[in-house]
Formats: C-alpha cells, structure tokens, sequence
C-alpha cells in the first residue's frame, strides 16, 4: 500500500508555470505505475499524465502535451507535474494516483491509489 501526498498548488496567471509535487510514502515507490488527473468543478475527474515505473516512458492527455511534463525520482519516493504556459481552463483540482500495473493506463478506475489533490486556478 502507498499514501500519496500532493503540494505545489496556487493561483497562477495564464502563461505562468507551477510545478506539483506528490510525495509517497513507503519503501515501494519504484514498483508503481504513476499518474496525475484533474477535476474541474461540475466535470468528471481527467486523464492528465503517466510514467511507467521506471521513468522510461510517459503518456499525456492532447490537453497537455508540450506545456505539462511528468517526471519521477525514485530515489526521493517522489512524483512530478512541470506546468508551463498554464491556462484558465487548467484550472482543477489535481490528483497524484499509483497502480502496480506495468503498463501506462488512462482511467481512473485503473488507478488503485490516489492523494487528497492540491489546488490549481489558472485566472485570465
């Protein structure tokens, strides 16, 4: 079993970066499959991004892609979200989640374990 613990929210104006972080506990960070979603208010909680156990391939919404990046420390039992040129409609709550499957999945109910979700809020 794995606790997963989000920081790194705030406000943001549109164009700016954030990076979230997802803080895990345990010694067996390394043999989790890794991913963050979104939820916006009054919408269904989203696919954002995943990483594969050991870092070697990630996967990202069309949302996305080429503004946001994934990364892993397994060293520091730790999981990344790089924000660049954020958007209002970026605007969520966003969910660090693990699996112990080996292969990158989208959907939430792949996803066995998930964090309390760290605000972020994009304004125009």
């Amino acid at each position: 079993q794995v606790q997963l613990v989000e920081s790194g929210g705030g406000l943001v104006q549109a164009g700016g970066s954030l990076r979230l972080s997802c803080a895990a506990s345990g010694r067996t960070f390394r043999t989790y499959a890794m991913g963050w979603f979104r939820q916006a208010p009054g919408k269904e909680r989203e696919f954002v991004a995943a990483i594969i156990r050991s870092g070697g391939r990630t996967y990202y919404a069309d949302s996305v892609k080429g503004r946001f990046t994934i990364s892993r420390d397994n060293a520091l039992n730790t999981l990344y979200l790089q924000m660049k040129n954020l958007r209002p409609e970026d605007t969520a709550v966003y969910y660090c989640t693990a699996d112990t499957r080996a292969s990158i999945t989208t959907a939430t109910t792949d996803y066995a374990y998930w964090g309390q979700g760290t605000q972020v809020t994009v304004s125009s």
